[in-house]
């Protein structure tokens, strides 16, 4: 058995939460009718990052915790797409595209070290 993991110490969790942030900012400026649909998907995407992360920190072994990252960083890839997605169908500028393609990119790369480190 693992020692007890603290998620709030991870910089990777600290930063999902505050890109989560960021995406309900964008969603927020989409069309009405977009609510329920790229906007749902999108904003549960960017929480289940953070939420993953979370959720593994609880579990005992580091392979464990190493399966809930996966997950988390499915979850990049899926914010990643639909991103992409919105900002083709012209919800979202270029520049800001930009912006949040970096800090997803910068998650993902976090989380995969993670990963790494924890099944070497």
């Amino acid at each position: 058995m693992e020692k007890a993991r603290n998620f709030r110490n991870y910089k990777v969790w600290q930063d999902a939460v505050e890109y989560s942030v960021k995406i309900y900012q964008q969603t927020d400026k989409m069309p009405w009718f977009e609510k329920k649909g790229l906007c749902d998907q999108l904003q549960r995407a960017a929480v289940s990052i953070s939420s993953n992360i979370a959720e593994g920190s609880a579990k005992p072994s580091d392979a464990e915790f190493a399966h809930y990252l996966d997950t988390a960083l499915g979850s990049s890839y899926e914010v990643e797409t639909q991103l992409l997605i919105a900002t083709k169908i012209g919800y979202i500028n270029n520049e800001t595209y930009q912006d949040l393609y970096e800090g997803i990119v910068e998650i993902e790369k976090q989380i995969a070290g993670l990963i790494r480190t924890l099944r070497s």
